[in-house]
């Protein structure tokens, strides 16, 4: 399946979950802030695209589970550390950590979330 496949079948599954237009699912939209995609979203989401895909998405594994963001290790004065970052990267290989590096503000995690990502995200485990 090559990346524009995967593409397709993303937006689709997106546009179902969320009920947008087709022309909003772009690679570069964010989930939440484009997609206007909520919490309760990302579980519909992981849903159909296992079902879409024919995977398992383990818990966590696409999201981040909330505790990540909780750890003093990882989050001091609303900002990931260093050492949150290094975490981010091993966890989240497909999404671009060093953009959001630049200003790691917790309140901004959510740009991580495109639908590039996904993409990403996806090729890796269909490979």
């Amino acid at each position: 399946m090559s990346q524009d496949e995967i593409f397709q079948k993303v937006a689709t599954t997106l546009v179902d979950a969320l009920g947008v237009d087709e022309d909003e699912v772009t690679k570069d939209a964010t989930l939440t802030g484009d997609l206007g995609a909520e919490s309760i979203d990302f579980l519909d989401i992981v849903f159909r695209l296992e079902k879409n895909f024919d995977i398992k998405i383990p818990r966590g594994d696409l999201f981040p589970d909330e505790k990540l963001f909780s750890d003093a290790r990882f989050v001091k004065n609303g900002k990931m550390t260093a050492e949150g970052l290094a975490e981010l990267r091993q966890r989240l290989p497909f999404a671009d950590i060093d953009a959001f590096a630049k200003n790691p503000s917790v309140k901004e995690l959510s740009s991580l979330y495109t639908v590039e990502t996904i993409v990403k995200y996806i090729e890796g485990k269909i490979r």
